[in-house]
C-alpha cells in the first residue's frame, strides 16, 4: 500500500487548527505539526514522476 501524501497532510492541518491556545506548548505543538506538513509536502513532491516528452522539432543528441 502507498503512503497518501495529501490526505496525511490534510489530518495535520486539522490536528493543527485544535491547538489554538497562545499556552507555550500549544506553540511548540504547532510548530512541529508545520515540521511535519513541510516534510510531508517535500515527500509528495518527490514521489510525483512525470515522462518527458520531446518537443516536435528539437534534437534528441542534446546539441
Amino acid at each position: 500500500m502507498e503512503s497518501d501524501f495529501a490526505a496525511a497532510k490534510v489530518l495535520l492541518e486539522l490536528a493543527r487548527e485544535e491547538l489554538r491556545g497562545p499556552d507555550p506548548t500549544s506553540e511548540k505543538m504547532r510548530y512541529a505539526i508545520d515540521l511535519f506538513i513541510e516534510a510531508i509536502i517535500m515527500a509528495q513532491h518527490r514521489q510525483v514522476s512525470g515522462e518527458i516528452i520531446p518537443f516536435p522539432g528539437s534534437s534528441s543528441g542534446g546539441e
